[in-house]
């Protein structure tokens, strides 16, 4: 039976018919695991995974000023992006803090796309909104259009299969180019969410499931929100509600590489730049842990006796084979190295500072 109180992706029915466990999402019927998360998780890191991430917002900004304004109200310096290629960056507010993260891709001298996550579009939305000006037109894109990530060491030449292009595998990466996919026109984006190659796929929505099923075809395995987590966590990458908020400084969580203090005058800028000079309070860091428990978000992390942090993300790692996590610690314990506990339901379970980018190789 269809659930009609969710929204749903243009891939819905093939996601049903191909037995996936669907839960909600951001409001959204999405697959959490279609075979199980530690298979998908794998298929990911040593062959070719696709996930369903039509859910996401995609936003046209395009006009004479539309580069004034998502210079304006992004961190990143959009006036660097050639036509054509793509730049992570943040959406801020005026006190500093991350109202979105986000990738942004130009189309041409006056237009781009922003892709925008599920659970903030229309906030997202309305505050662009509330800054645009008379000579820029903003187009929600997300319901007339699928976007389809193809991930993992292999996934570049199973696209390039399906596709019949050898040419997409010379894309550099954050780079973008339009072509064909399956009979659809489509743009091609070196870009994704789980540390290894590939591409995010945009076509019309009405040639997702011919798009999905030629990809199946190709031995791209089918994957669900519960891996993407999993190969996320392992990559060290920050998601909204987790690592970052409207409240969080992107010095305080390792975001510094894409904020441009020196690009000019942003949404934010004075904000952030203050936290930079005094230091922050708390770091985003990544944990190792020694046992095969799980840390979940909102765990307290110790020191001794002294509460120092909290866990923002954790998972049993499919590829390392032992739980990995992301959290807060102040910052003083944010050192590699650093042994500190976890406090698990009743008990403290042992675990060690590192790198977030050394959690896939810890």
């Amino acid at each position: 039976m269809t659930d009609t109180s969710l929204k749903h992706t243009p891939l819905y029915d093939a996601h049903i018919a191909a037995g996936a466990r669907i839960v909600d999402f951001a409001g959204w019927a999405m697959p959490v695991l279609y075979t199980g998360i530690l298979e998908e998780t794998r298929a990911v890191r040593t062959d070719a995974g696709m996930f369903d991430i039509s859910h996401m917002g995609r936003l046209r900004v395009a006009g004479p000023g539309a580069t004034t304004l998502l210079q304006t109200l992004t961190s990143n310096d959009v006036a660097a992006l050639a036509p054509s290629r793509a730049q992570y960056s943040l959406l801020t507010n005026p006190q500093g803090g991350i109202i979105d993260d986000i990738i942004v891709y130009r189309e041409s001298a006056q237009a781009y796309l922003v892709v925008v996550n599920a659970s903030n579009t229309d906030k997202d939305l309305n505050w662009i909104y509330s800054h645009t000006p008379a000579d820029v037109a903003i187009e929600n894109r997300t319901d007339e259009t699928a976007m389809i990530a193809v991930q993992g060491p292999n996934a570049p030449a199973r696209v390039g299969q399906v596709v019949g292009n050898r040419g997409l595998l010379s894309l550099d990466r954050f780079q973008y180019a339009t072509g064909s996919i399956a009979g659809a026109e489509a743009t091609f984006c070196r870009t994704g969410y789980t540390g290894e190659d590939g591409f995010e796929i945009i076509v019309p929505a009405g040639a997702a499931p011919g798009v999905w099923q030629a990809l199946r075809e190709a031995g791209v395995a089918p994957c669900g929100l519960g891996a993407r987590d999993a190969l996320r966590i392992e990559a060290g990458y920050p998601l909204y509600g987790h690592e970052i908020d409207d409240t969080t400084s992107p010095v305080e969580a390792g975001l510094m590489w894409v904020v441009k203090l020196d690009k000019g005058d942003f949404t934010g800028r004075d904000a952030i730049q203050a936290v930079k000079e005094q230091g922050p309070k708390r770091r985003l860091i990544g944990l190792t842990l020694r046992e095969r428990i799980v840390p979940r978000q909102g765990y307290t992390i110790y020191v001794g006796p002294e509460a120092v942090g909290e866990i923002t993300s954790g998972v049993f790692s499919p590829t390392r084979n032992h739980s990995i996590a992301m959290g807060y610690v102040a910052t003083p314990y944010a050192r590699p190295g650093t042994e500190v506990e976890i406090a698990i339901r009743d008990k403290r379970a042992a675990a060690t500072v590192v790198p977030k980018k050394a959690l896939l190789e810890s």
